[in-house]
Formats: structure tokens, C-alpha cells, sequence
């Protein structure tokens, strides 16, 4: 399908010679993308975590016999029945987090892997070993428009960066109840200070991105296929040289498509340039953004995109320099199946990032399935993103279930977010793009939808809570209390997630996340009547508060905790919060279920403390009454 984009420096001169609320984009056209990257049946690559104490761990020849005896204690037969030799091994390198990768000579097909893995696990220098997987940008469907590159497009376009409060937004006078309140949130903090590594595709310049950290980003794609060098091994810079499969050798093994410039799309929504009279606006306008690419010609594979996430956050790789920008936020906009136990490689990462105070924002995918079946969506340490459309409705492409903490605006494609019927655009994310179908052309605007664009809110998101804490005089906040900040805030959609395809707390509320990223135990955020709070987080000796306004001739005022796991107690104060040994009603018995009820409360303001006696998950908290 021919995509119609407009040149950016045409663009900018039309807009020149045009009133400004004159201007208006092209109209937009739809390319659709695969919504999940083709299973791998067939690998050559695997990554072996070996004992410590093990000659394996720390020779790389005692690590490849000790494969090579395994491949040995296997019988392989050739296409006509022939016994066959093993294949041989060779080592590849060594991980940050110790690991090692093992390339076979020639790729085991699933019932060979299966039997490999288990033979080698056997060895007792053998601590784990897993397939090195390849990992594809979270795949989206894409609307291609020639925006006019001027600050009025934030307006028109951009519902997903406003407070979801129903105002109709978008050509189509859609009322938007899937925003991310971002804007609510720019009076506080603007990310100045952070640095957001994206891992992903890499970058392409634009005039509407800070790509300063460009050359100082890294090419971790070690494989020449992959990266489309003239030979393996990884390169300097975090550019994006294009992903194309529309060619050979790729046409030959991955599906054809044009390059995406997947990175610099995500980039976009994390830091693109605000309030510069140019396209659109990023989250955290004034972060820097460092560019690491893992992903090239058909994916990318974990091993690499393990080293670029211990990198990111300033640890050490072998054979390449040290960052010198490490990030406080990771966005991984990026996935494949596969289930991720603390052991996996990808796991290991991130959980090494954690350690440094790296908070790991990944996409939940695209398949609109259990996002327990996915990696990096299930790695402990993670904070996963489904994706809501601007009426609120989880998309129906999202994944969900446990491992997702909470959604962000990523896009809807059909009316009303609908599942089908004819594609419309007013719903989607746009942000700055690349205008070439293989190599790099001029820089453009286009849209997407998919988790994708779900995850950079978020990540841009905690950008800003940083930035906050950093300009308040306060020390960053670590990944575990970042995490329960967002779910904390997340506000309820509208459209209520189905029962069958939970996707954690809610929607992403980025003012609500800032403030209570700076206020601390002084945010107070307002309870609606009868409205329920859930997968609220309290940990022991911390306290959590709300508020709730009850009108005078207001009946029967309830306020409780219940459910999940761990041990609150409930106190309540009548027009301040509630302190130790200070308030005028209280609840305390083990376990959650808490209450306290009035039969005729008083008007006033009435302020609820959650005290964490032991940690909790999983908790609901509501206020209500009956009206007066």
C-alpha cells in the first residue's frame, strides 16, 4: 500500500504560508502490521548459566565441552533416517550477568531443542540453560499521516497526553476517557535531569527529538544478519539503520515489510521536543533520551537485548565501553513468547538493573492473550503496560493477566474501539517518524497503536516523577516504590476491564503519579462516591491516605478496606488526616477487611489512613453513602 507522508520541510513551508487554525494534515492512510511476530520452531543459540565453583563459568572451553557432551549423549539421524553426527559448538561471548552464549552449527528443530535442553540442565555445572530467543518490536498497526508540523497538532491530535474527562477530542469529536493526564502533570515536572534509554530499533534524526545522546547510545546486535553489517559484532551508536524484510536475504525468512523506525516512534512519545512551535509533544519533553539498538532485519535476540539492558543502567558488558549515561528508566517496547522465571537470562537483566535504581517499563504485546506467555511482559522486576483506546476500553489486541500492573494509552483502530469493522484513525498515538520504506529518509509524523506506544507513557511517566523528586531536593525513588506509585494513582476506566482480561490497577494517571511522587505521605487523593480503588499496594509501617467530601443530609457513610493479601488497619478524622495516636475512628483487625460506619455522618471532609501492619497486595478501598 502507498503510504502518503508529507516531507517535513514542505510541510513546515505550508504551514508558513497558511493561517494556523487553516492547517490541516492529509488525510491519513493505515498500513496494518502483524499483530504477532511467527513462532520460533528452529534454534541455533542458547544462553547457559553455569554453578558457581564450575570450570564452565569461567572457561569458555570447559563451557563448550560440556555442551558438546551433551550434544554427544544425543542420537541425531539425518532426512533419510541415517544416523547423523552432532552438531558442533561454539562460544559466542559471555553476558553481563555471567551467562554464556552457545551457538550450534546448525539450528535444532523443537523436539532436538527440547531434548538438548534437558540433557544439558543435567550436567551438575549447569545452573540453567534456555533457547536465545528472537524478540520483535511489540507489533502495531500503523497510520500514516503527513502532519503539518505545528504546536496546533497537540490540540487536535494528541487525546492521549490529556486528563480523560470526556471532552470530545480528535477530528472525529470523540470523547476522550483514555488519557493519561499528562498535561495535568507539566506544571510539576518536565523530566529535565532524566535519562530514558530506549531499547529498541535505535533512532533516526529528527528536528522534533533531542537526539544528542545519539552517538553516545550502543548497537548491540551482534549478528550480521540482524544487524545488516558486513560482518558480526556489535557498533558504536544507537542509530536506526533500518529493519526492512522487503529484500533478500530477509525476504527469505521474515515476513515483508518496510522498515518500521519503531525506536524513533517510541522516543517520540517519551521526550519529543515541546512547546517548540514543531509537530507534537513528548511526556518528558526536557529528559534525554539514549538510543540502544537490539532490534534489526526480523527481531532481535535475547542475549543481546540482556547485555543492553544491564548496559543501559551502567553495568559492565564485555567488548563494549562503558555507558556513560546511565539511565534511571528503561522503555522496552519490544517482546516474543516465552515465560520468564527469575533464573531466565532476561529476568537476571533486569533485575541487575533494579539494583542499580533502573526502573524497566516493557510492553505487555500484541496478541491479545495472557501476558504470562510473554517476555519480557512476565519477568519479575518489570513494569508491564496494556494498552487502552480513547474511550477507555482495553484494546482487544492488548495482552493482559497478572504480570500487567497497569494500562496506558496506546490506541484504538476501529470505531469505539471496537475489534472490528472499518479502521479508523482519530484514536491513535502519533509522534515523530522516519519517511523511508527501507534506509532512512526524511523525518515525518505517523501513528501507531499497540502496547507499544502504551509503554513510552509510562516510562516518560516516571521520567517525570524523578525529575520531580530531584527538583524537590529528594532522593529518586526506587523501582519497587515507583511501581506501587502507579498503580496507586492509576484512575478506574470507564469502560471497566472485563473480568476475563484483567489489566492491573487501571489507566495511567501521570499528574496523580508526579504529585504523590513528590508529596509523599502528603498525597491525598479525593475518593468517589462509591467508587471502588483496587490493586492497591501497602507496605508494613507505611501509610497510604484519602479523602472523600460528604454533603450535609448525606446517610449511611461506609469506608473499608477488603481483599488481596497482608494485614491494614483503618483509621478515620474528621477534617485532617489521621496521625498515630490522632484520629476519630479506627479499624484494626488482622487481616484487610476493615470498615467504618456511620449512620448519619456529619458534612465535612472525612480523611482515611491506611496503616500497613504487614505488607499487602491486591487491596480495595471504598467510601460511600447514600445522597442526600
Amino acid at each position: 500500500m502507498h503510504r502518503q507522508r508529507m516531507r517535513l520541510i514542505g510541510a513546515f513551508v505550508l504551514a508558513l504560508s497558511m493561517p494556523a487554525m487553516a492547517a490541516q494534515p492529509a488525510p491519513h492512510t493505515l498500513r496494518p502490521i502483524g499483530a504477532t511476530p511467527p513462532s520460533q520452531a528452529r534454534f541455533d543459540r542458547f544462553i547457559v548459566t553455569y554453578r558457581d565453583g564450575s570450570s564452565a563459568r569461567t572457561d569458555a572451553r570447559a563451557a563448550t565441552q560440556v555442551a558438546g557432551a551433551a550434544l554427544g549423549r544425543m542420537a541425531f539421524t539425518s532426512a533419510t533416517g541415517a544416523r547423523a553426527a552432532a552438531p558442533s559448538v561454539t562460544h559466542l561471548r559471555r553476558l553481563a550477568i555471567g551467562s554464556r552464549v552457545l551457538k550450534l552449527s546448525r539450528p535444532l528443530d523443537e523436539r532436538e531443542a527440547a531434548t538438548f535442553l534437558a540433557t544439558l540442565a543435567a550436567d551438575p555445572s549447569v545452573r540453567s540453560v534456555v533457547p536465545d530467543r528472537m524478540k520483535h518490536a511489540v507489533k502495531d498497526l500503523r497510520a500514516d499521516a503527513p502532519f503539518v508540523p505545528d504546536d496546533t497538532y497537540y490540540l487536535k491530535d494528541q487525546w492521549h497526553m490529556r486528563a480523560p474527562d470526556g471532552t470530545a477530542e480528535t477530528d472525529a469529536g470523540v470523547p476522550n476517557d483514555g488519557g493519561s493526564n499528562v498535561a495535568g502533570a507539566w506544571t510539576l515536572a518536565d523530566g529535565d535531569g532524566m535519562t530514558v534509554a530506549v531499547i529498541d530499533t535505535g533512532i533516526t534524526a529528527h528536528p522534533d527529538l533531542d537526539t544528542s545522546l545519539a552517538d553516545a547510545g550502543y548497537d548491540f546486535i551482534s549478528d550480521a544478519f540482524v544487524s545488516g553489517r558486513d560482518a558480526d559484532g556489535r557498533a558504536a551508536g544507537g542509530w536506526d539503520t533500518g529493519d526492512w524484510t522487503t529484500e533478500a536475504p530477509w525476504s527469505d525468512s521474515c515476513p515483508n515489510e518496510p522498515s518500521s523506525w519503531h525506536g524513533t516512534h517510541v522516543a517520540g512519545t517519551v521526550a519529543e521536543l515541546t512547546n517548540n512551535a514543531l509537530g507534537m509533544a513528548g511526556v518528558a519533553y526536557k529528559a534525554k533520551v539514549l538510543p540502544i539498538r537490539v532490534l534489526g532485519h526480523c527481531g532481535g535476540y535475547d542475549s543481546d537485548i540482556a547485555d543492553g539492558i544491564v548496559w543501559a543502567a551502567g553495568g559492565h558488558v564485555d567488548g563494549v565501553p562503558d555507558n556513560t549515561h546511565p539511565a534511571q528508566v528503561i522503555n522496552m517496547s519490544l517482546g516474543g513468547e516465552g515465560q520468564c522465571t527469575p533464573d531466565d537470562p532476561m529476568a537476571q537483566a533486569i533485575a541487575a538493573a533494579n539494583a542499580r535504581g533502573t526502573v524497566v517499563v516493557v510492553a505487555a504485546g500484541n496478541s491479545g492473550d495472557d501476558a504470562a506467555y510473554y517476555s519480557p511482559a512476565s519477568c519479575p522486576g518489570a513494569v508491564t503496560v496494556a494498552s487502552v483506546g480513547i474511550t477507555s476500553r482495553l484494546a482487544f489486541y492488548s495482552n493482559y493477566g497478572k504480570p500487567v500492573a497497569l494500562a496506558g494509552p496506546g490506541g484504538g483502530i476501529y470505531a469505539n474501539d471496537g475489534t472490528s469493522g472499518s479502521p479508523v484513525t482519530a484514536g491513535f498515538v502519533y509522534q515523530a517518524i522516519n519517511g523511508g520504506e527501507t534506509v532512512v529518509g526524511e523525518p515525518t509524523y505517523g501513528g501507531y497503536a499497540g502496547t507499544s506506544q502504551a509503554t513510552p507513557h509510562v516510562a516518560g511517566t516516571v521520567a517525570l516523577m524523578q525529575s520531580a523528586r530531584l527538583a524537590s531536593g529528594q532522593a529518586l525513588m526506587k523501582p519497587a516504590a515507583v511501581l506501587a506509585a502507579l498503580k496507586q494513582t492509576a484512575h478506574k476506566p470507564k469502560v471497566p476491564f472485563p473480568q476475563a482480561t484483567p489489566a492491573g490497577a487501571g489507566i495511567l494517571d501521570a499528574s496523580a503519579a508526579v504529585q504523590l511522587a513528590v508529596l509523599g505521605d502528603s498525597y491525598t487523593p479525593e475518593l468517589t462516591n462509591g467508587s471502588l480503588l483496587t490493586s492497591v499496594v501497602s507496605y508494613a509501617g507505611t501509610s497510604l491516605y484519602y479523602r472523600i467530601d460528604v454533603p450535609a443530609g448525606a446517610r449511611s457513610l461506609v469506608m473499608r478496606t477488603f481483599g488481596g493479601s497482608g494485614d491494614v488497619t483503618l483509621q478515620v478524622r474528621v477534617g485532617d488526616r489521621p496521625a498515630d495516636g490522632t484520629y476519630d475512628y479506627q479499624s484494626a483487625h488482622t487481616g484487610n477487611a476493615e470498615s467504618v460506619v456511620l449512620a448519619r455522618p456529619a458534612a465535612g471532609t472525612y480523611f482515611l489512613r491506611v496503616l500497613g501492619v504487614k505488607d499487602a497486595q491486591n487491596l480495595s478501598v471504598q467510601a460511600s453513602f447514600v445522597a442526600p
